[in-house]
């Protein structure tokens, strides 16, 4: 076969295998936004993420029993100073990393409302990593890709008024830091 042959039928399989491969990772993220999402509220009933359309939501997965609790604090006063604006904190308890969110939903909210007065709205506990993930968590990781998705408790997500993601951040970013403010302002003042 001539080289330029080879050449072409190579470009050729390698397009067909694109056109393989392609389709069913985009089927997981593509067209979608954090709207099509649903999670189940911590206290019962359906927290539909389309019920904040037009909002900027901040998602983040939490863990009463971790070195980065303290966040809840500053979760809940981004949420005070931007709520007004449309910001919209949600909080995703998940047991995955070290065993830190073994209770229950009614000892999860009862600790964040003690501690912390927390009345962002939260969800039940849901895994945000693995085979198991939450729905919303594999598109997260399918959208901005596994360097971006959550490594241990209080990994955060920023989504836009338009429902696509903006940013994510690692535990160690604290929600009230300057880099995230000024993200959740930009995306606050930001059209949809």
């Amino acid at each position: 076969m001539p080289k330029s042959a080879a050449l072409a039928f190579a470009l050729s399989m390698a397009g067909a295998v694109a056109a393989n491969v392609l389709p069913s990772d985009a089927e997981g993220s593509a067209g979608k936004s954090a709207f099509d999402f649903t999670f189940d509220r911590i206290e019962g009933g359906e927290l539909q993420l389309s019920e904040y359309r037009g909002n900027v939501l901040l998602v983040v997965n939490t863990a009463s029993l971790c070195g980065f609790t303290n966040q809840f604090s500053g979760l809940q006063s981004v949420w005070e100073r931007y709520r007004d604006d449309g910001l919209i904190v949600i909080g995703v308890p998940s047991n995955d990393f070290g065993n830190q969110e073994p209770g229950t939903e009614n000892e999860i909210k009862h600790f964040c409302e003690v501690n912390f007065d927390i009345d962002f709205p939260m969800t039940k506990k849901v895994s945000v990593r693995g085979n198991d993930a939450h729905a919303f968590y594999d598109w997260a990781k399918r959208a901005l890709g596994t360097a971006n998705a959550p490594s241990w408790n209080f990994h955060k997500y920023l989504v836009g008024r338009d429902g696509q993601l903006i940013d994510a951040y690692p535990s160690q970013i604290a929600p009230e830091t300057r880099r995230v403010r000024r993200a959740i302002e930009a995306a606050l003042n930001a059209s949809s």
